[in-house]
């Protein structure tokens, strides 16, 4: 394929090829079944057809990631707050509320609108035309930092640091009540809720569906039926920290889908007008995929998280 960028390497056998594909080339297992379904993958020097075939360990794997389409997001003229910015990536600091790409429902106004806008066009291709530079994501609703690749290197080593599970992230949540013990690890699997698909769930231990997810807890600040707690996470699952933390009867503040404030809680956040979930991702460290320096990045509590540990130490008072 002209002009493509082309992404090599070895395969991790005994799981389907695209899920293999996934792992060894950072990008998202959607991409990869479309670019088998374009004849832009070869494993062994063969054209692969099959996203369902088996892994070979150690198979060597071409994958021909053409130039990104014209982007499908117009640029908006959205305030950023930039921690840090070279030619390979950026790091920025979203505030609640803000979606990190367009979908359904949500075709413009968001983080993408605003990096088109603010990197003139530099910005990672692999992810495909709807989320140009994204590598992860953070929820609408939580606020914190967030890495985006201006450049294909960028995007490759970043996925790649993302899984092997290396990058470095640390959440702050103020929970319901105060966990007991007031730190420690929940290892629990997380995949789709059968009860309702828009929900994530933890799993049965012996169960085929979901990914394994890790999160490390501890109680920073114990509070008057609440607690300030830091997460940090060795994998990065959707919604992991607000499922895992619900799952031992400790769901986040705010919460509108897996939280069960109690009454007097609620007076205050209705009080206070906070309607989110109160989590925020307060630390990001990788190793720059190009350069090899480690950056580290921290960001403050945001006004609205301050102001409701504020109100909540002192409402019984």
């Amino acid at each position: 394929m002209g002009g493509a960028h082309i992404i090599t390497g070895n395969l991790s056998g005994g799981q389907r090829l695209d899920k293999a594909l996934v792992e060894a080339s950072g990008l998202s297992r959607e991409r990869v079944k479309a670019l088998i379904a374009d004849g832009a993958v070869t494993v062994a020097g063969e054209r692969v057809t099959q996203a369902s075939a088996k892994a070979q360990e150690g198979a060597e794997f071409s994958i021909a990631v053409p130039p990104a389409a014209e982007a499908q997001a117009r640029p908006q003229d959205i305030p950023l707050a930039v921690v840090f910015e070279d030619e390979h990536l950026i790091v920025v600091d979203k505030p609640a509320g803000l979606v990190v790409h367009p979908a359904a429902g949500n075709p413009d106004g968001t983080l993408v609108n605003a990096l088109l806008h603010h990197c003139a066009g530099q910005l990672s291709g692999i992810g495909g035309v709807a989320r140009p530079g994204i590598v992860h994501r953070i929820d609408k609703d939580t606020s914190g930092l967030l890495v985006v690749a201006k450049s294909d290197a960028a995007h490759e080593g970043l996925a790649r640091q993302f899984a092997d599970h290396s990058i470095e992230r640390a959440y702050l949540a103020v929970v319901n009540g105060h966990p007991n013990p007031p730190a420690g690890t929940i290892h629990a699997r997380i995949g789709r809720s059968d009860a309702n698909r828009k929900k994530m769930a933890v799993l049965n231990e012996g169960s085929k569906r979901g990914k394994n997810a890790t999160t490390h807890y501890k109680t920073l600040k114990p509070m008057d039926d609440c607690a300030l707690v830091e997460c940090r996470l060795e994998t990065g699952r959707t919604h992991q920290v607000r499922v895992h933390l619900a799952s031992i009867g400790h769901a986040l503040l705010g919460d509108p889908v897996y939280g069960r404030t109690n009454p007097r809680l609620r007076t205050v956040l209705k009080r206070l007008g906070f309607s989110r979930q109160a989590l925020h991702a307060a630390v990001l460290g990788f190793i720059h995929p190009v350069t090899g320096d480690r950056l580290r990045f921290e960001s403050d509590l945001p006004h609205d998280m301050r102001e409701l540990i504020d109100e909540t130490v002192h409402s019984n008072r």
